[in-house]
C-alpha cells in the first residue's frame, strides 16, 4: 500500500512532464506510421501486380522486422546521427511489414465476383483498384495499421538511446537512478497508450468489417 501511495504521489508531482513526454512519444509514432502508410500501401499494391516484386519486397520487409530494434536504431544512428529524425526512420522501418503484408493480403482476398462486376461495367484497372478493391481491403489494411502502431509505440521507448525523447526517457532515467516510480510511470503510460490505440483501431476495423458485410 505504501508503494502504491508513493507511486500515486509521484504521478501527481510529475504529471506535467509525463504529459510532455507522452506528446513527444505520440508525435514520433504518428510520423513513423504516416511514412509506413505512404510507402507501405503502394508497396503492398505492387506486390499484387508482380510475383517477383512480391517475393523481394516481402522478404526485405521480413528481414527488417527480425532485426533487434536496438540494433537497428544503433545502425541508423551511425548513418543519420542522433535525434528525432533517426527515431522516426527507425519506427517507420520497424513497423513497415504489417502495412505491406496486410495491404497485399487484403487486395488478394477481395471477392472475385465484385471485381468481375466492376470489369463488366467497363472499369479500368486503376478504377477497379480505387473503387472496388481498396475499399473492400480496408479492414485488412486497418488491421495492419493496428499492429504497426502497437509495435511503434513499444519501439519508441528506446528512442532516448539515440538522442530521442518520449516516455522511454522516463524509463531509462528511472533505471539509471534506480527509481522504480519513474520506471513504472513511463512503462504504464506507454502500455496504456498502446492499449488505447489497439482498442480504438480495433473498433474502427470491426465497423469497417460490418459495413463490408452489409
Amino acid at each position: 500500500m505504501e508503494v502504491l501511495l508513493g507511486f500515486l504521489d509521484y504521478l501527481l508531482k510529475s504529471w506535467v512532464s509525463l504529459m510532455e513526454m507522452t506528446y513527444q512519444h505520440i508525435l514520433m509514432v504518428l510520423l513513423g506510421i504516416a511514412l509506413d502508410l505512404i510507402v507501405g500501401i503502394p508497396l503492398g499494391i505492387l506486390c499484387t501486380r508482380n510475383k517477383r516484386m512480391e517475393t523481394i519486397i516481402l522478404s526485405l520487409a521480413n528481414i527488417i522486422q527480425v532485426i533487434p530494434s536496438l540494433a537497428m536504431l544503433a545502425v541508423l544512428m551511425l548513418v543519420f546521427g542522433l535525434g528525432f529524425k533517426t527515431v522516426v526512420i527507425g519506427l517507420f522501418l520497424y513497423s513497415l511489414l504489417p502495412i505491406i503484408r496486410n495491404t497485399f493480403v487484403g487486395l488478394k482476398e477481395v471477392n472475385k465476383s465484385s471485381v468481375e462486376a466492376g470489369e463488366g461495367m467497363g472499369m479500368t484497372n486503376l478504377q477497379l483498384l480505387i473503387r472496388v478493391k481498396f475499399p473492400l481491403a480496408l479492414p485488412f489494411i486497418l488491421a495492419g495499421l493496428r499492429i504497426a502502431s502497437v509495435i511503434a509505440i513499444g519501439v519508441a521507448t528506446l528512442a532516448p538511446f539515440i538522442g530521442g525523447e518520449g516516455l522511454g526517457r522516463e524509463i531509462i532515467s528511472g533505471i539509471n537512478v534506480r527509481d522504480s516510480h519513474k520506471i513504472y510511470a513511463g512503462a504504464i503510460v506507454a502500455a496504456m497508450l498502446a492499449v488505447a490505440v489497439d482498442y480504438l483501431l480495433g473498433m474502427a476495423q470491426r465497423r469497417l468489417e460490418m459495413n463490408a458485410n452489409e
